[in-house]
């Protein structure tokens, strides 16, 4: 499945410096990533609540997280992630270098 991103989620670096990267991704009902894939591992915490589509090579998978929830994933998969609930959705990205 191909999202059809009709808007952007919108990113924030909050930090960047020779260990982490920080960025906060805020996302609209509906908005997505785009594709892309991470070179560094990295970890996400929920900021709000929000019901999660990721796709991975046309697997998609829906994962309601709730303000506080996080993962962590390893570099090198390639993914698009929208959000599927009615609400804002935001959660914070450190990716470690």
């Amino acid at each position: 499945m191909v999202f059809a991103c009709t808007i952007p989620a919108r990113p924030t670096t909050l930090a960047d410096d020779e260990r982490v990267r920080i960025t906060r991704w805020d996302f609209e009902p509906g908005a997505t990533t785009g594709w892309h894939e991470h070179a560094m591992d990295y970890a996400i915490v929920f900021v709000t609540d929000g019901l999660m589509e990721i796709d991975v090579d046309g697997t998609v998978t829906q994962v309601a997280m709730a303000a506080g929830a996080a993962y962590s994933r390893p570099a090198g998969i390639r993914h698009d992630v929208r959000n599927a609930g009615d609400a804002p959705m935001s959660f914070v990205e450190v990716e470690m270098k």
